[in-house]
């Protein structure tokens, strides 16, 4: 055997049970501070990989829209075997792409949302109100509708969210439009003048409004228990309208160009286990959509004596009407 023999030999033997021993990788497209040291990624990574023999990798992108911008982009050749983090306001966008396949497995008694859901492609994992968040050392009258918020002083400051940008932008317009309905511009106008700024995500907006740049920002109606675990204040409060608040059901969904479909389909069951649940109320801040157990901040935070909430494909055929409307209502 020549020394050119030898060493390809010796390379078969040294590497081949390395990469044989490779654990596949799932892929999984989640909104950054999902993904983040402090939201729920590790430790839901650390729970499925303990039964999955697997690597499970998040990879973390702007917002849920950015999401679901990113898979359409990349078609049939996306990296992605799951994404998580779209919402009911995009679902029916998402299913119309073709890109997503049916999860296989069954929802039935395992959800403890505060409305049905059925469904082949999606599956729910958390689910919360938008609201208003004070700092209740600064803010002395808080409306207590959405008809008080429009016809509050002008001096009071609100920070909001971009639609096009940000999910609870989008969740703020759909708010509007079903309290307002044909009378959503009126509204909007009326609003206008006391909107500081509108804020391209969710954390630009929310971090001016704890530097005191506003009064109000446009938030969930969870955020103030992670004052109360995080912080151990409870002076952050979420304003309840008589109206009602609108609901968002975040979703996971698994592509049909997955390159890991059964880790896929394995991981979609696992996101109604307690394992995944137990970790949402203090890392997401949010509902969990399975019946876990919340931690005691919880039982201080407002219950809208309203949920509500479009069917997704009534947004899916409205979404760009209403945006063009919120828009030339805010230039005016």
């Amino acid at each position: 055997m020549n020394i050119k023999s030898l060493f390809c030999t010796l390379v078969m033997v040294v590497c081949v049970p390395a990469f044989a021993s490779a654990k596949p990788v799932l892929t999984v497209y989640t909104y950054d501070s999902f993904a983040s040291e402090w939201g729920p990624g590790p430790a839901i990574e650390k729970a499925f990989e303990e039964n999955c023999d697997c690597d499970l990798q998040f990879i973390a992108l702007d917002s849920s829209i950015g999401i679901l911008g990113r898979v359409q982009l990349e078609g049939a050749s996306s990296k992605a075997d799951i994404v998580l983090g779209l919402d009911t306001n995009l679902m029916a966008t998402a299913r119309e792409t073709g890109l997503f396949a049916a999860h296989g497995t069954s929802l039935a008694g395992r959800t403890a949302l505060p409305t049905s859901f059925e469904d082949d492609i999606f599956v729910p994992f958390d689910w919360g109100h938008f609201a208003f968040v004070y700092d209740s050392t600064k803010l002395a009258k808080v409306p207590t509708s959405f008809d008080e918020l429009l016809t509050a002083p002008e001096d009071l400051r609100i920070v909001i969210q971009d639609p096009r940008t940000a999910t609870p932008g989008l969740g703020l317009l759909l708010w509007i439009k079903s309290v307002y309905g044909d009378d959503a511009p009126k509204a909007w106008a009326a609003l206008s003048p006391k909107i500081v700024t509108v804020t391209k995500g969710w954390w630009d907006s929310y971090s001016m409004f704890l530097e005191g740049e506003a009064d109000m920002v446009l938030s969930y109606s969870t955020s103030p228990a992670y004052h109360i675990v995080a912080d151990g204040t409870d002076q952050y409060k979420a304003a309840s309208f008589a109206e009602g608040h609108y609901m968002q059901i975040e979703v996971a969904a698994m592509l049909k160009g997955a390159s890991q479909p059964e880790l896929a389909r394995k991981f979609m069951d696992f996101i109604l286990d307690d394992g995944f649940q137990a970790v949402i109320p203090t890392t997401n801040w949010m509902y969990p959509a399975g019946k876990a157990a919340l931690p005691d901040a919880f039982d201080s935070l407002i219950t809208p004596t309203k949920s509500l909430l479009f069917t997704p494909d009534e947004v899916a055929t409205n979404k760009a009407a209403w945006v063009n409307e919120w828009q030339m209502a805010l230039t005016q």
